[in-house]
């Protein structure tokens, strides 16, 4: 088995899913189940649009520079569609707690935050 350092891209989604498990196990010990939930689906509101993102991004490796642009503005455009959608369903969901969320939410994003520091 080959041993390669992970991507820059594979280093962000798995910090992601590690500060997304973090302030889930957190939001559970403090406040309980429905916290935990809620913190959980924030956490994914902001991952899973990232994670198609990149997918978009990795698959036009290589290619000519215009389809590299266009897939660029494609991901992001999804990306954003993606994160409206989940964001409406998930307030469609019975006893969503608001702070959990956001605080879910915004914890995943700042991984791009503390990943442009550590570069």
């Amino acid at each position: 088995m080959i041993n390669r350092p992970l991507s820059t891209v594979n280093k962000i989604l798995s910090y992601q899913i590690l500060i997304i498990a973090i302030t889930t196990l957190g939001f559970f010990i403090v406040s309980g189940m429905h916290a935990s939930y809620s913190n959980a689906l924030g956490g994914l509101v902001a991952f899973i649009p990232n994670m198609y993102f990149s997918i978009r991004i990795i698959k036009s490796a290589g290619k000519q520079a215009r389809k590299i642009v266009n897939s660029f503005y494609a991901g992001e455009a999804g990306k954003l569609l993606l994160t409206g959608g989940m964001f409406f369903v998930v307030f469609q969901l019975p006893g969503i707690q608001i702070v959990p969320l956001l605080v879910g939410y915004i914890t995943a994003l700042s991984v791009f935050w503390f990943a442009l520091l550590m570069r």
